[in-house]
């Protein structure tokens, strides 16, 4: 099954570092994240990647073009034009790489995979959340119901502290930061039947969460896993912090795979 992963867009959150180089290469601990999110799938054994680009797409393509140099010592014989690679490691990796336009939405991005899918189920995912989630259970899921597409659905931790304040504006009791308010988002981590493209017009403009989401969950063939472990997308600066933060810790929840 292959893992199709988006991204292309701008990351207009973090402009502090995308006006040089795209989301999904802003790094964890020295490494993308977009390498950190296929390494999360390839634990489970999902090594056949299509990357839809978009923004500044040459940065992903020439970082795996060249992943040996980024991953390995090195040395260079100017004079005979030579070099030498030292202690090289590598990933049971395929990856195709997908020029989708610079403004494409996120719907037109994924109809241009579909030459590269065809008829098989695929997983879809953003390039810029990680997370502890068990693939292989989601993919379970996904089957046992049968329908066109799973959206991992994850509550996200809160910003501020609650409240809870009775009519003498005594407080009851306070709880730091509470987890998702009761409510469920989209975490990606998607598992898709080929008939998820139907949903999608030749169209850059369809965006894939206001339309085509939205008629599969009017046709009954949108299913949501829940997902309650770490889940946690790069949206600001702070959240790349902590990403980082985590991972020099090492305890990051996300790495489920052994060095």
């Amino acid at each position: 099954m292959k893992v199709v992963i988006l991204a292309g867009g701008y990351g207009t959150r973090l402009s502090e570092e995308t006006d040089i180089r795209p989301k999904p290469m802003l790094e964890i601990g020295g490494k993308p994240i977009l390498w950190h999110i296929m390494k999360i799938y390839s634990f489970y054994g999902f090594n056949d990647f299509v990357i839809l680009l978009g923004y500044k797409g040459y940065y992903i393509k020439e970082y795996f073009a060249n992943y040996f140099l980024h991953q390995s010592d090195i040395t260079i014989d100017i004079k005979h034009n030579e070099m030498e690679v030292h202690n090289n490691s590598s990933e049971p990796w395929k990856i195709t790489l997908i020029d989708t336009g610079i403004n494409t939405m996120t719907g037109g991005r994924i109809k241009r995979a579909q030459n590269f899918i065809g008829n098989e189920s695929f997983m879809l995912t953003y390039g810029d959340g990680v997370a502890d989630i068990n693939i292989n259970k989601l993919v379970k899921f996904h089957k046992l119901h049968g329908r066109a597409i799973t959206v991992t659905s994850v509550q996200p931790e809160g910003r501020f502290g609650m409240l809870n304040v009775e009519n003498n504006n005594k407080v009851s009791y306070f709880l730091e930061k509470p987890k998702g308010d009761n409510n469920w988002i989209n975490g990606g981590f998607f598992v898709c039947e080929s008939k998820v493209f139907d949903y999608i017009p030749k169209d850059d403009s369809i965006i894939f969460e206001r339309s085509s989401l939205i008629n599969l969950s009017k046709d009954g063939e949108l299913y949501a896993y829940k997902h309650t472990g770490f889940w946690k997308p790069m949206d600001t600066l702070r959240d790349k912090v902590q990403l980082n933060q985590l991972w020099e810790s090492g305890e990051a929840p996300w790495k489920v795979w052994n060095d």
